[in-house]
Order: C-alpha cells, then structure tokens, then sequence
C-alpha cells in the first residue's frame, strides 16, 4: 500500500495541472497589467463629469419641486372657506343677509352675505364651478372662479375643491358680488353671485331623494327621450320623508299659500268684528255622531277629541260674543282613505248671531272666502306660478257675485244631465249627493256659469245634523248650505236650533240622549240668540284652489287612518 500524499503536495500538483492547461497570454496583456491608456482615462473623465452634471440637474429639479409643492401648499385663500364651528350663535357684528327675492338692479356690483343651501353644483374645467344656492322657493347661480394671488379675495385651488366635495343640500355661509348675468338653470334668471367666501355651516349626509327629482312636473315623465333618466318620487316615500319633501320650491309655496288663507281668514273677519276664540279639543261627549269621534282616556273615564268646535262656539254665542271664529284642529275617527279625507285636519270657523235672516251668514261666509280667493289671486302669483310648474291646472274660476242655488235646482241639472243613484236610478231632488256627482254637478256648473265656486242652500233636512234649524215652510227642508270649489264640498253650514226644547226633541229623534250632553243643552236654557255659521277645511281649500289632486299634499305632516308619523 503506497504511502499518503501531504495537502500542500497535493494543492501544488493541482496548480501546477490547471497552468499548464490554461492558454497562452494573449498579446498587449503586459501593457494593461500596466495601467489604462490616456484615451481611457479621458473617456471615463467625460462621464464622471456627465454623472456630476446630471445629479446637480437632478437635485436642482427636486429643490424647485419641493419649493412649488411648498408654494401650493401655501393656501392664500384659507381664511375664505371652510367649516364653520358647531357654535354659531355667540356673535352680532351686524351684517345684514339678503334674501334672493329681495335682489334688484339695486344690487349690482355690491357685496352681499347670504344663507342658503346647495342646491347642486357643476365644475367647468380646474379653474371654474358654478354653484346653485336655494332659498325656499328661489335659486340663484354663484360663481367660484381661480383667482390670481394678488387679489384681493383670493380663489385658490383648494377652495375650488373644496367647494366641489361640499354635499347638496348643505347649509352654507356665502359672500360675494352680484352681477348682471342670464341666467337659465336658475329661478332668478337675471342676476349672479361671484363667490369670494364660501363656509359650510351645517353639512348633511345621505338623502332619501334629489330636490329636483322631488319637484319634477307629471309631464317630464311621460317624455320618452332616451337621454333623460329621472326617478320618480312617490308620495308615500315623500311623506316617509317629509321635511326634504317640503324643501321643494312646490311645497315651500303650498305652505306659504296656506298661511295667507289663515291670514286673509283672520283680517276678513276682524273687520267685521268677530272675536278669535280657541275651543277645547277634549270633550265629554261627541259633537256629532259617536261613530266618528277618537275616546282617549281621561283619568277615570273617558273623553273624546273633538269633531268640530261646534257646540263651544254655540255656547260663545250664548255667552254675548255675538261672532267669533276659531282656526284649530279637527278630528274625525272615519276610516276614509280617500283624496280628501284625513283624520285630523284644521278647521276655519265661525259663528255669528242673526238678526232677522240666516242669509246674514251666509253673506258672510261668501264674502270672506271671495277675500281669501282676491288675495291669492293678486298677492301670490308668484307662490302659483311655482305650483303650477309641477301641478298645471285650469285657473280657478269665480264670480263676482257668486252663484247661490238651491239644493233641488242642483239636483235638477244633475238629473237632466243624466246622473243617477250608487244603484243606477235617476237620482231623487231629495236624495243625499254623492261625491261623483258633486264633481259631476261642478263640471256641469263651470260650463254654464263659469264658475268654479258656488253654493249650494236649502239642504233635506233628513241629510243634516241634529242642531240644523228646519225651514219654518218647508219642514223637510233646512236653512243650511254647502260652499263647493270644484265640484268638491268645502263648507257645510247652517241655522242652528237655539230653543232648548225643541233640540232636545231633535236630539231624541237621532237616537242621542239629551242628559249625555246637558252642558251643551243648559247654555240655551240660559237665553241663545239666533244664530248660524260654519266649518271650513283648510287643507281642502288649499287642495281645490291648486288642483293637487290629494289632500296631503296640503297638509304639513298628514294624518289619515294608515299614517300617524312623521
């Protein structure tokens, strides 16, 4: 066995092995092991020097970049936008705000400060939006456009963005000038604001449904242009969600319309001297029939809310006011799901002494609601032109001297015109009028006389209250009437009986035991003049003189046998 070969020995032949097999150094490798040549060294000095230049290039690219990031950073208009603080109510430095209906020629080129809300709002390109602010019924164009920093009011980027990111339907804090400008996106069509402070004072979130959406006419959906895509907003998902109903320019002018019949209401009959009074509205028995009342719990027994404030104002009368009137609320517990119908609605009423005919009354009733009828007409034409944008309808008609007929000369033109009972006959001179041929009556009265207004007297007897006073000729017939707008009853009526016998008698003959409402019965023991009036509904006036064609839709939060929030 042959001896071991030591490591080193080992190493050495395996070098020696791999030099002898490598090849031959080639030719000019002495003169590199000596160093690079001058072209080489030149070479690599030009792009040492091209390095050098391209990172001070790159370094002063990076400080100008930095130094106009800092420059745009540096926001010259902060102090014109923003969020305003939860607390706004802490100080007076007496600006005056402007409302948009208040804006004339007056304006132009003056500074104004407003409150509003945004409507909606649409950018033109990164250096212009226009702003759409809405007050009740009344929009107005803004105008935020970028400024230059030497302005006085600066308009800077991030206001632009930040007034781009604003929800619709915020509450805002504007400043700027007003200009002349033509304007078609907006109701007011000749003057614009250009924006110069724009703060957010109340932000809002997610909406139900757009204002635009909710104030669309029937007619823009019935257009089949491809291009348009609107959502309809049924009315019960609007009364779901009644307050962002009500911000539509429609429903701010139903309102403001309703307010100026209480008004024209009320200065009507100050002047003639009646008394406003306010009546209890809980009652230890019905007023009317005990099929139609709410009871509540009253303690230990039972109460009702009233139907009207009929007896209280019987009971005035007999107290010596000699005419009072009341606006109130009116309950009726009728499961009546129809377009005029509600469970609670708010009553104009009145009562008055008579002083030798009954017609006294009913001159009144007329000329107060021709009142009413004149001051809409020349007083509001703006809140109905805005109705009529989304509800159109036939002006409402009335006369002068209004058309009074007698209930059988009524039903006599119905006759002839072919009405009938809910059976299909001819209908009878004394038969109760249904709702349908009350329209039908209204149609036929229009055509003829021009009218959409008039009265109705000499009702059946049968067909009224127990209080109503017969006609002292005719006992089957009554001194009482109904006004009607439209073909749609808004007042009912009459005479009332003031001799506590006889309306005991009459209380007996309806099945009402006269010891249930002996409170009632003792003021006329105590002495009642004669005297009469009526219950008018406010809401179904408003309903008629519109055409809206459902009573909630004139009601603020409507209350009817399936609806008792919001």
């Amino acid at each position: 066995m042959s001896e071991p070969v030591p490591q080193q020995a080992q190493a050495f032949n395996t070098a020696a092995e791999a030099a002898a097999a490598a090849p031959a150094p080639a030719e000019g490798a002495a003169d590199v092991a000596a160093g690079p040549s001058k072209s080489e060294l030149k070479k690599r000095a030009k792009e040492a020097e091209k390095a050098r230049k391209a990172a001070e290039r790159a370094a002063r690219e990076e400080e100008e970049k930095r130094a106009r990031e800092a420059k745009e950073a540096e926001d010259h208009a902060k102090q014109n936008y923003g969020k305003l603080p939860l607390h706004q109510s802490q100080e007076r430095n007496g600006q005056v705000r402007i409302k948009f209906e208040e804006l004339s020629e007056a304006h132009v080129g003056q500074r104004v400060i407003f409150r509003a809300r945004l409507h909606n709002m649409r950018p033109q390109g990164a250096k212009l939006v226009f702003l759409a602010f809405r007050q009740q019924t009344h929009t107005l164009q803004g105008v935020l456009a970028l400024s230059k920093e030497n302005d006085e009011h600066q308009v800077s980027k991030q206001m632009l963005k930040y007034a781009q990111l604003i929800p619709t339907e915020t509450i805002v804090l504007v400043e700027g000038v007003i200009k002349s400008a033509e304007v078609k996106s907006c109701t007011i069509t000749n003057y614009e604001v250009g924006v110069q402070k724009l703060f957010t004072a109340v932000e809002v979130g997610a909406l139900p449904f757009s204002i635009d959406d909710a104030a669309r006419p029937e007619a823009d959906f019935e257009r089949r242009d491809e291009n348009l895509q609107f959502s309809r907003v049924a009315l019960p998902t609007r009364l779901d969600n009644r307050v962002m109903d009500l911000r539509t320019p429609t429903n701010q002018a139903i309102f403001r319309l309703q307010s100026a019949v209480c008004h024209y209401f009320r200065n009507y009959l100050d002047s003639q001297n009646f008394i406003e009074i306010h009546s209890p509205k809980l009652q230890g028995a019905a007023t009317e029939s005990g099929a139609s009342v709410f009871k509540v719990s009253y303690f230990n027994g039972t109460a009702f809310l009233a139907q009207s404030p009929q007896l209280a104002k019987q009971m005035a009368i007999a107290g010596d006011f000699e005419r009072v009137y009341e606006i109130g609320p009116v309950f009726r517990a009728e499961d009546s799901n129809t377009h005029r119908h509600m469970t609670e609605f708010t009553g104009l009423d009145i009562e008055m002494a008579i002083e030798e005919h009954y017609h006294e009354v009913v001159d009144t009733l007329d000329s107060m609601l021709l009142a009413i009828f004149r001051g809409l007409k020349e007083k509001h034409a703006h809140e109905i032109e805005v109705i009529r944008k989304q509800f159109p309808c036939e002006e409402f008609l009335f006369l002068e001297k209004t058309l009074r007929l007698p209930f059988k000369e009524g039903m006599k033109m119905l006759r002839e015109a072919g009405a009938t009972d809910s059976e299909g006959n001819p209908i009878g001179e004394m038969d109760d009028m249904s709702t349908e041929n009350e329209k039908f009556l209204g149609r036929l009265v229009r055509e003829k006389y021009k009218t959409d207004y008039f009265i109705l007297d000499k009702f059946p007897l049968a067909i009224r209250p127990f209080y109503t006073m017969p006609d002292p000729v005719d006992p089957t017939l009554s001194n009482s009437y109904d006004f009607f707008m439209r073909g749609e009853e808004i007042l009912s009526g009459a005479q009332r009986i003031h001799d506590p016998t006889f309306l005991a008698e009459q209380m007996k003959k309806v099945g009402i035991d006269p010891s249930s409402m002996s409170g009632y019965l003792d003021a006329f023991k105590l002495g009642a003049p004669p005297h009469g009036g009526g219950g008018i509904g406010l809401e179904r006036v408003v309903m008629l003189f519109l055409k809206l064609g459902n009573i909630r839709r004139a009601s603020l939060f409507p209350r009817d046998p399936k609806r008792l929030s919001p």
